[in-house]
């Protein structure tokens, strides 16, 4: 096993939007169903009995090493990562696959356009990327490891 690199921050907002959109589902001791933005992929997340060890089969945490929004957003419904729920919910119905595809994959301006977004419906951007820099410092103290257990992502 080993431990899972930090995500790259727009990981963070894209689990706010999971968990505020009702998108994620725990199935059972130790699994859990996390449903895409746009609805067209439905991602498994699984852990061990103690935490310690957790993986999911979204293309971040199956091939590029870091912990998935999935993984992200099973860590806030299951209260081991916390922030103000009511900081997610103006990213509730975001389609992240199409706004990616929009900005042709540039990360940093899709957070800055949903900021936005959310700003301009009366939400406190800096409290919302404070959140997220907040999720990711409680992601990085709990030194999760990752398993071997992948499947490929289902669409």
């Amino acid at each position: 096993m080993a431990p899972w690199k930090q995500p790259p921050i727009v990981k963070v907002y894209e689990a706010f939007s999971a968990v505020a959109g009702g998108r994620v589902a725990v199935t059972g001791a130790g699994a859990a169903k996390v449903t895409s933005s746009n609805g067209a992929r439905t991602y498994d997340v699984w852990w061990d009995a103690d935490g310690s060890t957790i993986t999911a089969n979204d293309s971040g945490s199956t091939w590029q090493g870091y912990a998935g929004y999935p993984i992200i957003a099973v860590l806030l419904v299951q209260g081991r990562i916390q922030t103000d729920d009511s900081l997610m919910a103006p990213l509730a119905s975001v389609d992240w696959h199409e706004l990616n595809d929009r900005v042709k994959r540039r990360y940093d301006q899709a957070v800055e356009q949903v900021l936005a977004e959310a700003a301009a419906g009366g939400a406190d951007r800096d409290a919302i990327a404070a959140a997220a820099e907040g999720v990711l410092e409680q992601l990085a103290a709990l030194h999760l490891q990752r398993s071997g257990h992948r499947q490929p992502p289902r669409g």
